[in-house]
């Protein structure tokens, strides 16, 4: 079994440390994570940074959808800047509008902060085309990946899908699973290798509750299971 990358997903100092100690080997940083997740604030991001050495993956976005607006543009160019100068691995961004990918959209935000790495997020998965849309994020230069469930499908048949994206995405993209992903779903997708980097939510935390703080020993037990 190949070492798959494990993405933990923070809303405290706590839980970074606890990731951490679990043995993580990325974090998504966000708040309202019932949400979907939506921008944290800067403070919390560089006190994370500071109580841990692992890439720092944060969110940035400012309503529970995927579409967004002018009102809300100037916010988060702004997110994207400051967390661009705090020197974090990565944002996490993505809009799309009636199945479509609002690219014009990302592309204003990156204009912000031109050299910040971004994973493109659960946007996707309300696409209509997606394996075009892969199409075109490979021409996105900061775009390094896509964040996706692999659709409201059993898992074999999710990791189908993602071998799918994975093969289309080639060499200019790593294809990160992520949405609902319990530790049945998790030992599949290592068992069968269908991608290599996994992104958690729920089950690294304490009762498997969305807003419980994460577990050390629940990262841990994740991350053994995927090698």
């Amino acid at each position: 079994m190949r070492r798959m990358l494990l993405e933990v997903i923070v809303q405290s100092v706590s839980d970074a440390r606890e990731a951490f100690h679990g043995g993580a080997d990325r974090l998504e940083v966000v708040r309202a994570i019932r949400d979907g997740g939506l921008t944290p604030p800067i403070s919390l991001v560089r006190a994370i940074a500071a109580e841990t050495s692992l890439p720092l993956r944060v969110m940035v976005r400012q309503n529970a959808g995927f579409e967004t607006d002018m009102r809300e543009l100037p916010v988060l160019r702004r997110a994207a800047a400051e967390f661009a100068a705090a020197g974090v691995d990565g944002i996490v961004l993505g809009f799309a509008h009636e199945g479509e990918a609002s690219l014009d959209e990302v592309d204003r935000v990156l204009q912000a902060a031109p050299s910040v790495r971004v994973t493109f997020h659960r946007a996707f998965d309300t696409l209509r085309d997606p394996l075009h849309t892969i199409d075109e994020l490979v021409r996105v230069p900061q775009v390094d990946r896509i964040l996706t469930s692999g659709g409201d499908v059993p898992a074999a048949a999710r990791c189908e899908r993602l071998r799918e994206y994975t093969a289309r995405a080639g060499s200019g993209l790593r294809i990160v699973a992520g949405g609902g992903i319990d530790e049945d779903t998790l030992a599949l997708f290592a068992r069968v290798e269908c991608v290599r980097e996994v992104h958690i939510g729920r089950a690294a935390r304490e009762r498997a509750d969305a807003e419980g703080p994460v577990s050390a020993a629940r990262v841990k037990r994740l991350r053994e299971m995927v090698g």
